[in-house]
């Protein structure tokens, strides 16, 4: 008899459970689980409660019950489905995400999506109070990153949805045997989700009582009333926020970054980039490179492993936007999809009359009716307010594992992660930064690039600046502490390592004064490659106000090597001066947006914004508007 069959919730759980169901559970001997699932079955209220383990039975259980309950369809080509949210549970849900924190802590969180804890944890257990009536909840264990690693975190999950749970197969290693070793008391992150009331098509009803809160102390997300993985899938960005905190805490990192490696062919070696993007700034486009190895396409976490920056992939799937995936841009994804016998998962795209998907950009002609996520669709379909549905949902998805992938790099599930050797971060505008700059140091490049990041979200005049949103560290939207202490965790993690890698930032999207982009989309494999022989000391560099950029010898060699096309001087010119007003305006937003939404933020880094803006301004009169390649010097 095990010590848990006198737990205060046993007689719950053998009420709701199968004998097999409750084995697993007690199998384990951990009573921190089982309070957990024991609390929130008598919370939730669900009818019965399904444990799974590691098992490929367990995972087929899941599988086909999405199937039997119609949360996914099956598709065409064998292992493939489609799953459908609500018409309005398409994306992440700012105003229904919070993080709870102490009333101490809200007024430094500043654009966090702050709220007190105790309100908050109140507030969500009441939405979450009998949610799982008439329904079978499931608990499923799994791990970020590889399990017992230097960088594993356990997971444990409740859901009432199977499509959450099966998502959550493709998306993370299973974690049951992970826990089975855990010592007593270690900590483990939580997870209660429900999707709530149904309607007729199976889509969650009551959404103004959707919810998302996080609790950064005790490291536990309650969501209800939401289907969206983005939303539902704890594992995914939930969990990141967790994490961010947890790194926060104990002083590792946690970032919204890809994890890959560049193959030099001719020096025969590999080396690991990590990199951070905004939406729709090339982060997958990057991590997909063809020609070089992907690792993650998503998050990543930083160890400090016996005096290396390494780094694991937290997940072991992708969730990835489907948008524009086709045989041109993204061939090898567009293969992966098209291949039949493997485990996918569509969401919210048009299944045609030939039960076949179709997404925008798919480079295909698509059915004129079909199935989409605003129910049955026909060209011409418009809303209520007379505006045209397209046939699938702009953040529309797919969802496989990694292993799937051509071009998985071996080492992905290396439990001692990859060593880190460059940091990459991306932004998006027309008219400012450069298509790939190295910084000075780990500091300035964290100050200077990370924290100044911006994406253009849209240009109100064709060759002007458009309008640009901050996005420190393309991670905005998932810091859950005061950004000035994560930015200063950030700069202490790296200057505490003494080969910390070099950091670049790199920009796409520069355009000709008539709008048109000055490169072509796989222009970015040659700034990757000149970082790769840089950071062996193969190249040199010319400097520049606030880094090293490269020389055009080297990149005209790169781009006859990798794409034997000729890289003219005139252009190299366009695209690596440095443009000084510009940078003073954007410099001068970073101050701007610190200032209001990150009150903790160190003085220290307003002055080194501010000092750079002023060396700037005295660089125009002695060099112009603009500075070439080649002639800036620091006397």
């Amino acid at each position: 008899m095990s010590k848990l069959d006198t737990h205060q919730f046993a007689p719950l759980l053998k009420s709701k459970m199968s004998p097999e169901s409750y084995r697993k559970l007690i199998a384990l001997e951990n009573e921190e689980l089982f309070a957990f699932v024991g609390e929130f079955t008598e919370h939730c209220e669900p009818d019965s409660v399904y444990m799974c383990d590691d098992s490929d039975e367990d995972a087929e259980y899941i599988r086909q019950h999405s199937l039997l309950k119609g949360e996914e369809k099956p598709l065409t080509k064998a292992g493939q489905t489609i799953h459908y949210d609500g018409y309005n549970d398409q994306g992440r849900a700012p105003g229904a995400t919070k993080n709870l924190v102490s009333k101490e802590l809200v007024p430094l969180m500043g654009a966090l999506l702050a709220k007190e804890r105790n309100e908050g944890l109140a507030e969500v257990r009441q939405v979450m109070k009998g949610i799982m009536k008439g329904k079978q909840a499931i608990v499923k264990l799994s791990c970020e990153g590889p399990t017992r690693s230097p960088f594993s975190i356990a997971c444990a999950q409740i859901t009432d949805s199977f499509y959450v749970a099966h998502s959550e197969d493709l998306l993370y290693r299973r974690g049951y045997e992970h826990f089975r070793l855990m010592a007593p008391g270690e900590r483990f992150f939580r997870f209660v989700h429900s999707a709530g009331r149904l309607d007729e098509h199976g889509n969650s009803v009551d959404l103004e009582n959707r919810r998302i809160y996080q609790d950064m102390e005790d490291y536990i997300v309650m969501s209800a009333n939401n289907q969206y993985a983005g939303n539902s899938v704890g594992l995914k960005k939930h969990a990141m926020r967790l994490a961010i905190k947890l790194a926060g805490t104990e002083g590792w990192l946690c970032e919204h970054m890809f994890v890959m490696s560049v193959q030099n062919e001719k020096k025969g070696r590999s080396t690991c980039f990590c990199g951070a993007f905004p939406s729709g700034c090339g982060k997958t486009a990057t991590a997909m490179l063809p020609g070089e190895k992907i690792i993650g396409d998503d998050i990543a976490y930083f160890r400090n492993v016996n005096g290396e920056f390494r780094a694991v992939n937290v997940e072991n799937g992708i969730f990835g936007i489907i948008k524009d995936v086709n045989a041109v841009d993204d061939p090898l994804i567009f293969k992966t999809l098209q291949t039949p016998g493997l485990e996918i998962i569509f969401s919210n795209v048009l299944t045609g009359p030939d039960n076949e998907p179709y997404w925008l950009g798919m480079g295909v002609d698509h059915p004129a009716k079909g199935w989409s996520y605003s129910g049955e669709w026909f060209e011409g379909k418009t809303d209520d307010k007379g505006v045209p549905i397209p046939h699938a949902h702009g953040n529309a998805r797919y969802t496989l594992r990694l292993g799937y992938l051509e071009n998985i790099d071996p080492a992905y599930n290396d439990k001692n992660g990859v060593p880190v050797q460059g940091i990459i971060y991306g932004g998006r505008d027309s008219d400012t930064s450069v298509p790939i700059e190295e910084s000075l140091d780990w500091k300035s490049g964290i100050i200077l690039k990370a924290c100044t990041l911006e994406s253009e979200t849209t240009s109100a005049v064709i060759g002007k600046e458009g309008v640009l949103a901050p996005q420190p560290m393309a991670n905005l939207d998932f810091i859950s502490y005061p950004i000035g202490a994560y930015i200063t965790n950030n700069i202490r993690f790296g200057e505490g390592i003494a080969n910390a890698p070099r950091i670049y930032a790199v920009n796409y999207f520069l355009r000709d004064a008539k709008g048109n982009f000055l490169t072509n989309k796989l222009a970015k494999k040659v700034w990757l490659h000149w970082a790769e022989l840089r950071i062996h000391n193969e190249v040199d560099a010319y400097r520049t106000p606030l880094g090293f950029i490269p020389r055009y010898e080297d990149l005209k060699a790169l781009f006859a090597e990798i794409f034997q096309e000729e890289f003219s001087e005139e252009l190299y010119r366009e695209l690596f001066k440095f443009r000084i007003d510009p940078w003073i305006a954007k410099i001068s937003r970073a101050v701007r947006f610190y200032h209001h939404s990150a009150p903790d933020c160190p003085e220290e880094y307003f002055e080194i914004w501010k000092s750079t803006a002023h060396k700037l301004t005295a660089l125009k009169e002695r060099y112009g508007h603009f500075i070439e390649p080649g002639t800036y010097s620091e006397k």
